[in-house]
């Protein structure tokens, strides 16, 4: 994918407000690694404590999805992700314009490359399948300093935006792909190629199978399967978690998923959302609970949010 290029478009004054916001962005990536996390711990009080839709969602999906909990116990569940809310801001600034010195410097593990290197001895490209944790685009990057990755992203309302981020993806990354480009994804996959991506929201598609995702029917992409299938690239479990105390992540691999792709598409899919509920459960807090996850709905049931 080549480099976006700046227009003179991009100057016109209904921009002028993202461009600010976009200075910020920057201005927040260039704190020293402990005062981002601070000032992401601070917004995420301040996101505490507004009223908002977005500890509706939360709130209903933690229901929806931890039934076994107390009212105690799930309050105490909502109110740590909508703290995380905060990091993910700071987390999300650091990925797109931290400083290489800055990224190599974070305390990172990395589990599993044992995984990628088998299946690249095998010739066979990878689909590194992750989920919508607070620290994705961060934790991508992280492990783009050890494998040469890919990744499928949705392009953003702003133009600004757009622009900015994907050039800054760009830096890191092999390429990006549009996440309706199938083919040239397929083809990168083919030649060898890593390619991440996280299939876990409601996209509202029409190639979205409604499987369960915690025991809940929930509308699911089925282009896992289908990746794979056309592609013959083995399925590899990507999970990442953030340590406490400014410890940095964890980033895991896990085994490539055996049998992978069936002939039925709608297990496959079930199967790949099992995988992400399992990454989900070691880290509740730190997952994106504020999104509509299950908007769509089976015909005949009736509407969640």
């Amino acid at each position: 994918m080549p480099r976006p290029v700046f227009t003179r478009s991009l100057l016109a004054p209904r921009h002028w407000a993202a461009w600010l916001g976009l200075g910020v962005v920057w201005l927040i990536a260039q704190l020293p690694y402990a005062a981002l996390l601070w000032l992401g711990r601070r917004l995420g009080g301040l996101i505490l404590r507004v009223p908002s839709a977005r500890r509706d969602i939360a709130e209903t999906n933690i229901a929806l999805c931890f039934p076994e909990l107390d009212k105690a116990a799930r309050r105490k569940l909502v109110d740590s992700n909508l703290r995380d809310l905060g990091l993910m801001l700071v987390e999300f600034a650091l990925g797109w314009m931290g400083s290489e010195k800055k990224i190599a410097s974070i305390p990172i593990v990395i589990e599993g490359l044992e995984h990628l290197e088998q299946a690249r001895t095998n010739g066979q490209g990878v689909l590194l399948v992750g989920g919508h944790f607070s620290h994705l685009e961060l934790c991508a990057r992280l492990v783009s300093q050890r494998i040469r990755i890919s990744g499928m992203y949705r392009k953003m309302d702003s133009a600004i935006f757009e622009w900015a981020v994907l050039r800054a993806r760009l830096d890191y990354a092999t390429t990006m792909f549009d996440k309706d480009d199938l083919r040239g994804t397929v083809k990168y996959l083919r030649s060898g190629g890593t390619v991440w991506y996280a299939p876990d929201q409601d996209m509202r598609s029409k190639d979205s199978v409604f499987v369960p995702f915690f025991g809940i029917p929930a509308a699911t992409i089925t282009a896992t399967h289908h990746l794979a299938r056309m592609s013959g690239a083995v399925v590899i479990p990507f999970f990442h978690r953030r340590l406490p105390n400014n410890g940095g992540y964890v980033l895991r691999l896990g085994a490539a998923l055996d049998n992978f792709p069936s002939t039925d598409a709608l297990s496959d899919t079930a199967r790949v959302n099992g995988c992400i509920e399992q990454m989900v459960r070691e880290a509740p807090e730190q997952y994106l609970w504020a999104h509509k996850r299950f908007k769509s709905r089976p015909e005949g049931q009736p509407t969640i949010y």
